[in-house]
């Protein structure tokens, strides 16, 4: 089982506080991985942006919908997975079919027991349903669309890293969604982070005032920019 220790849940509460851009452009500073990594692509949109911010430690599986499975069922592998993470958790599933998403492992019932798990949402380039129902008891759906039928989906594999939307999650990995996508979040400066990111939005509020301002000089915008010539 996973054994990362968590992050203070003080330093949980403070990235809640601020979107994913922001948290984005914060980890910029610290200069630790590409800009061009670590965040999910456009096949994985928030189905729920109303539901605001969603913080949780990752459980990974993967799935199939297309043929039938072996006849093992899973899902106690996955239930004991999640519950070995801290809370809040996020169950991040990665579809195997090709293309995937035919079939939905994630819908009214499936959301009820992983909620009741300590699960605050999911991640997946597969399909969801019943979205009305999990939109009302505030489960998270981040996934490629909506879909029918489950099809035969059942789990294929528990707790090894996947690939979602072109981003690579293991298991205890700490996630931050919110009505942009999905982005990993390096626990070793996850504690800096919120700090990192008021100074972004201070600095970005403060330039856009000046836009807005009786004493914006076009002139001036490379130099207020920073931009080199």
């Amino acid at each position: 089982m996973v054994t990362h220790e968590p992050v203070a849940e003080g330093v949980l509460d403070a990235l809640r506080r601020y979107d994913s851009p922001t948290l984005a452009n914060a980890i910029e500073k610290f200069d630790i991985r590409p800009r061009d990594e670590g965040f999910a692509s456009l096949d994985v949109r928030c189905m729920f942006p109303e539901l605001g911010v969603m913080v949780g430690y990752a459980a990974t599986a993967t799935i199939r919908a297309r043929g039938r499975g072996q006849g093992v069922d899973h899902s106690p592998s996955l239930w004991a997975l999640v519950r070995s993470l801290p809370a809040p958790r996020v169950v991040v599933i990665q579809g195997l079919d090709d293309p995937p998403a035919h079939g939905a492992f994630w819908g009214e019932v499936q959301s009820t027991i992983y909620k009741a798990l300590g699960c605050a949402g999911t991640v997946t380039d597969g399909c969801v349903r019943d979205l009305k129902e999990v939109r009302e008891m505030g489960f998270h759906f981040f996934a490629r669309g909506a879909g029918v039928s489950h099809a035969y989906v059942h789990l294929e594999s528990v707790g090894e890293p996947v690939q979602v939307g072109g981003l690579t999650v293991s298991p205890g990995d700490l996630l931050h969604g919110d009505q942009h996508g999905v982005l990993l979040i390096p626990r070793q400066i996850a504690a800096d982070l919120p700090d990192a990111a008021a100074r972004i939005v201070d600095r970005e509020q403060t330039f856009i005032k000046w836009v807005r301002s009786p004493q914006f000089d076009p002139d001036k915008l490379a130099e207020r920019r920073g931009v080199r010539h």
